[in-house]
């Protein structure tokens, strides 16, 4: 009994450790983003490209995000999470460590370079015959937020408009089945409700705003 308190104040105290560095990196991101150097984080971002590629749009069938144009403080916060064990992808959570971004300043810069990217064009888009019902539910549920185009806000709040349908379907299914601790906690019992054919229909309706319409 006595070695599972100790054990469990021993896992209690590293959450403690964990949630003071990511405050303590968090925190000085903004005040870092006027004094960012995007040569800097463009050459930072020559690690990402495998990936995301060279201009930010990741693959179409949604396995990684479009993160071009995407809110400075969103991006920052994914990649302090990522770092710190508040979000996990084995992937991500490998490029944000020390080892290739080094301290607050090197965030800094790779996320302003990667933020005034212009969007690429193309995006992965679904079947388009529930596209019309995703408006409806994401007018009802998630525009008082998002915004009427689904732009976000530097505030933080992330930009959906034109992101990848697949990776929008698989972000929503992790916040309802608690992949993701944040989203859970804020969209979790909004998106539960949502049938299969629902959560196809948001994310075909926020993947084609802003695109070509076929």
């Amino acid at each position: 009994m006595r070695a599972a308190r100790e054990s469990g104040s021993l896992g209690f105290m590293k959450h403690r450790i964990r949630l003071a560095a990511w405050i303590a990196l968090m925190v000085p991101l903004v005040t870092l983003a006027a004094k960012a150097d995007l040569d800097h984080g463009a050459a930072l971002f020559g690690q990402c490209v495998g990936c995301h590629h060279a201009d930010g749009g990741g693959d179409s069938n949604g396995s990684t995000p479009r993160i071009a144009g995407q809110h400075f403080r969103v991006l920052a916060k994914q990649l302090v999470d990522f770092r710190y064990g508040r979000r996990w992808d084995f992937r991500m959570e490998g490029m944000a460590d020390k080892h290739h971004l080094v301290g607050a300043q090197d965030i800094a810069d790779v996320v302003a370079y990667v933020s005034q990217l212009p969007q690429p064009r193309e995006r992965g888009i679904g079947s388009g015959e529930f596209v019309e019902e995703g408006g409806r539910i994401y007018a009802a549920q998630c525009k008082s937020c998002h915004g009427a185009e689904a732009q976000g806000a530097e505030s933080g709040v992330p930009r959906l408009a034109g992101q990848h349908y697949g990776y929008l379907m698989r972000q929503m299914y992790d916040a309802v089945d608690g992949r993701r601790p944040a989203l859970s906690r804020l969209h979790g019992k909004r998106l539960a409700p949502l049938d299969f054919e629902q959560v196809r229909a948001v994310a075909d309706y926020l993947a084609r705003i802003g695109g070509p319409q076929p």
